[in-house]
Parts: C-alpha cells; sequence; structure tokens
C-alpha cells in the first residue's frame, strides 16, 4: 500500500497554521483579558461575548467598554467603537482582492479584518498563499478570540488586576514581529511606517486611546508609485 504524501498545498497549510498560532495566542491571552476586564466592572457575562462575536474589534471593544464602564451611555460606546474601527476600511482595500469573490465569502472576509490578519496575509509572496493565509489566520483569530474573551468572562473578577499581568503587550508585539520583514524590505514602507509612528505618538497625549492609530494613516504620504506606473490610458 503505498503511503500517503503531503502535498505543497497542504505543506503550505501547515507553515500557514504554524506560523499563525503566535498570532492566535497573542489573541487568546488578550480575549481572557477584555472578558474578565468588562464583568469585574460590573457588565454581565453576555455583554462581552456577544460584542466579540459581532463587533470582533479588539481596540474598539476595548474603548466601548471603557466608555460603558465610566458611565457613558451606549451611543457614546458604539461611537467611540465605530471611529476606532474605521481604520479598517484601509486595511480591507488592502486586501479585497485577497478575500475572494461572491457576497458572502466577501461578507464573512470583511468581518475577519483586522490589523493582524491584514498584515500576515500581506507578508506572503504569492496571491494564493496571501489568501489562504488570510482565511487561515482570520479563521482561527476569530475563533481563538472568542473562546478567550467567553473564558475571562466566566472567570469574572477571579482573575483580580488583569494589567498587573501585562496583557495590553502581547497584540503589538507580535503585530511588530509580523512587519519586520516588509520594513527590511522596502525602504518606502520603512518611511511610511517612520512618519506614522511619530504622528502617533505626538498626538497619544491629546486624543483617545486608538485614534493615534488611526492617525498614522497619513505615513501613507511618503508613499510612491514604482517608476512606470501611473493610470491606464
Amino acid at each position: 500500500m503505498r503511503s500517503p504524501q503531503r502535498t505543497p498545498v497542504e505543506s503550505g497549510d501547515g507553515s500557514l497554521v504554524r506560523d499563525s498560532s503566535l498570532v492566535w495566542l497573542a489573541a487568546g491571552i488578550v480575549g481572557v483579558s477584555f472578558g474578565a476586564v468588562s464583568v469585574a466592572g460590573g457588565l454581565p457575562v453576555w455583554v462581552p461575548v456577544l460584542m466579540s462575536v459581532l463587533v470582533y474589534a479588539g481596540s474598539a471593544q476595548f474603548s466601548a467598554v471603557g466608555v460603558l464602564l465610566a458611565g457613558g451611555g451606549p451611543v457614546a460606546a458604539a461611537v467611540t467603537g465605530l471611529l476606532l474601527n474605521t481604520r479598517t476600511a484601509a486595511f480591507s482595500l488592502a486586501v479585497a482582492e485577497i478575500i475572494g469573490s461572491g457576497r458572502a465569502t466577501r461578507l464573512l472576509g470583511a468581518h475577519l479584518v483586522t490589523d493582524e490578519t491584514v498584515a500576515f496575509a500581506l507578508a506572503q509572496s504569492d496571491p494564493v498563499r496571501r489568501r489562504r493565509a488570510f482565511w487561515i489566520s482570520g479563521l482561527g483569530l476569530f475563533a481563538v478570540w472568542n473562546v478567550g474573551v467567553l473564558a475571562g468572562a466566566t472567570a469574572g473578577s477571579a482573575l483580580g488586576d488583569t494589567a498587573r499581568y501585562g496583557l495590553d503587550a502581547a497584540f503589538p508585539a507580535v503585530l511588530v514581529a509580523l512587519v519586520l520583514p516588509a520594513l527590511r524590505a522596502d525602504a518606502a514602507v520603512r518611511r511610511c511606517a517612520l512618519l506614522g509612528a511619530a504622528v502617533a505618538l505626538a498626538v497619544t497625549p491629546a486624543v483617545p486611546a486608538g485614534v493615534p492609530v488611526l492617525l498614522a494613516l497619513g505615513g501613507l504620504v511618503l508613499h510612491r508609485r514604482p517608476a512606470g506606473t501611473g493610470a491606464a490610458a
């Protein structure tokens, strides 16, 4: 009987799962923190759990819950979350061709667009691998995030002060690791990233959390088209 052999696609998927697992681990940890912070602050368990399934936007969720726990109403919380999540509009443009065709596919793909999923997909070398990376990392991240939120919300105040564990550093550290290859390979990307970082640092003391990331998109003004490109005749 001939022994089964792995095809290149199967082997490639295995490497994508392995690389994505670091992001999934960070998502699970931060998800636990979000669920615990929400319930410890006085919200019922179903609020962070339902928010994570329907909204699925880490920083926007933290900000919205912060508004609610500070005494703000649902409208103020929703507006804050929407404002912080507008950055995904730019991310969606970057992966529009990667997600695939079909209304259902694009609807689900749009829900899975996050900083980490987009960065992981765009770091791949060819269109086919980018599409597989997007869906593998996106679906896994969504599942782990929601499991983590449910676990944290169930644990509630038993975890104590979640800030002392340094959970807020997990996502930024993983995201930096994902974008480093692009920064090393492309000087134009480095210029945009440096300007964006400078803008974010400058405005951080004056604007709400999450807004500096949105304003950092201003760094894209330094991006230049490769020579020979232009509008089609």
